[in-house]
């Protein structure tokens, strides 16, 4: 019998594939937990629109981090910070910090998505790497002033 997943089963499908299985498990198992359905012609119509909805929101999304993107590597970040004489910092600037301060800035990104090799521990401007979507990166100029 023909089924058209709707969520990931392990080790038989995952959320969207169409995959010929026992009949039994499909109406004993898969069908009344609500993991699959019927592979109807109208089911079949409905994950091809659904599947052109999600590539059309994918699309859009990328779009809007390569403009972010453009916007970012345009921009610098200002963190203050308590320094000792030699411009050596206390501390460090680690990628939550910066996340902040560009929430501050209007634009929200999450800690992750900083890419910093190792904390900043110096005074001065960084350019460190922004992981916006999984293709999508951008650079940002980060300055580190003394508070």
């Amino acid at each position: 019998m023909k089924v058209i997943f709707l969520q990931d089963v392990k080790g038989h499908g995952k959320k969207g594939e169409v995959k010929d299985v026992a009949e039994g498990y499909a109406r004993n198992y898969l069908i009344p937990r609500g993991l699959a359905k019927a592979a109807t012609d109208s089911a079949m119509k409905s994950l091809e629109q659904m599947k052109a909805a999600e590539n059309r929101r994918k699309e859009q999304e990328r779009e809007q981090a390569r403009a972010l993107a453009a916007k970012l590597s345009q921009m610098t970040v200002v963190i203050k910070a308590k320094a000792g004489q030699n411009g050596r910092l206390f501390g460090a600037v680690t990628g939550k910090q910066i996340a902040e301060a560009l929430e501050k800035e209007g634009i929200k990104l999450d800690k992750r998505q900083v890419e910093l090799d190792e904390p900043i521990r110096e005074l001065g401007t960084t350019r460190v790497t922004l992981r916006l979507y999984p293709e999508i990166k951008a650079e940002l100029n980060v300055q580190v002033v003394e508070a």
